[in-house]
């Protein structure tokens, strides 16, 4: 049986590298993904439109907005990946070439 205590869930949103739009809610016990989203105000602060092109995650991980939270969930707003992790290597790779290792 769920407890009727509240829940206290963050909120993430980047918007820059190293700049976060972050926002501590406390939710009543059975609060979803959505509801989160909505209390937070990040509809109000940026738009529903940049809103609808990000993926909803809860640490990390894929969560659709019917999910329903837990205590200390981090709620995540993710962009998709503009450049392959592996492309984005090899073009360090050519440009910087192989660095030697630091002695100890």
């Amino acid at each position: 049986m769920a407890s009727a205590e509240p829940i206290h869930v963050q909120v993430l949103l980047p918007l820059a590298p190293h700049r976060l739009d972050s926002t501590a809610l406390c939710l009543p016990a059975g609060a979803t993904l959505a509801d989160a989203l909505r209390a937070s105000g990040l509809l109000q602060r940026h738009g529903a439109a940049l809103l609808d092109t990000l993926a909803t995650g809860i640490w990390g991980k894929p969560a659709a907005p019917e999910t329903v939270l837990k205590e200390g969930d981090r709620v995540e707003l993710t962009r998709p990946l503009q450049v392959d992790p592996k492309e984005a290597r090899r073009q360090r790779y050519k440009r910087d070439g192989v660095k030697p290792k630091p002695r100890r």
